[in-house]
């Protein structure tokens, strides 16, 4: 039989820590500032280029704002960024650079419709649960004509379980991908660093692609970059799979008819 448990007991319970906020700092040691190689070398130069010439630019999970203070720096006028992290939000103030930041998630962005040329979200999609009225807050606040440079987790190559295997049993020994349960919606804390357990959603590609359909977002671009040199210096495991993308990149405007699909 089911048990109920004391309803005192569990309102008393202190809430569940935010991992991103508990995490912060790792996040900021090793991602920003140069820390990182796949940002430097292969990330933050795509926003660069996608972002270019446009003048008003939201900056969606902005974390420390590393892409809201190149933005700036690439000649936008109006760069924000929001993240719904305190530690992140502060500490991108703290860092300057020109952009401004708020506190706010991305399924409910305290903005005016049309009110920004791009938005960007780069590495932030994978950690939303509510993808459907996340990308149709990106639709509202966008401009039509604006752009959308959409950055992923490779949602086919890096879904849960996915690796490189190096078979020697067989015999011939035999080395591939091997993809993990990919039509499977899923959400799981994963540990990417010992004792950091980040949440991840894990969606396919047709659900991102859907939504931005359904909300009168046309994609015009997709880049599937190979892994760049720094990382697999620092990754040598990986090597062996460098023609397996780990970074999708989906670019898209904003219909100028309004949103809605099929």
């Amino acid at each position: 039989m089911a048990v109920l448990r004391d309803a005192q007991t569990v309102d008393d319970r202190p809430p569940d820590p935010d991992p991103w906020e508990v995490h912060a700092t790792w996040w900021q040691d090793g991602f920003t500032d140069g820390a990182d190689a796949e940002y430097v070398e292969q990330i933050l130069p795509l926003a660069a280029e996608l972002l270019a010439g446009y003048d008003r630019v939201l900056d969606v999970g902005a974390g420390e704002g590393q892409v809201s203070r190149l933005v700036a720096a690439g000649g936008a006028a109006t760069v924000v960024g929001v993240d719904p992290t305190a530690a992140q939000a502060s500490e991108a103030t703290a860092r300057g650079g020109g952009p401004s930041y708020l506190r706010a998630t991305a399924d409910d962005l305290p903005f005016d419709a049309a009110s920004f040329d791009a938005v960007v979200a780069c590495l932030v999609f994978e950690h939303i649960e509510a993808v459907d009225e996340a990308i149709g807050e990106v639709a509202r606040v966008l401009r039509p004509g604006g752009r959308f440079a959409f950055f992923l987790n490779h949602p086919l190559l890096q879904t849960p379980g996915s690796g490189w295997i190096d078979d020697q049993v067989l015999d011939p020994p035999e080395q591939y991908w091997r993809i993990g349960p990919y039509l499977v919606e899923s959400m799981e804390l994963e540990e990417v660093d010992k004792g950091v357990f980040l949440p991840f959603v894990h969606r396919p590609l047709s659900r991102y692609i859907n939504a931005l359909t359904d909300h009168g977002l046309v994609l015009r671009r997709m880049h599937e970059p190979a892994p760049p040199a720094g990382f697999l210096d620092r990754a040598a495991g990986y090597r062996a799979a460098v023609t397996i993308p780990r970074l999708l990149v989906l670019v898209a405007d904003r219909a100028s008819g309004g949103t809605g699909g099929l």
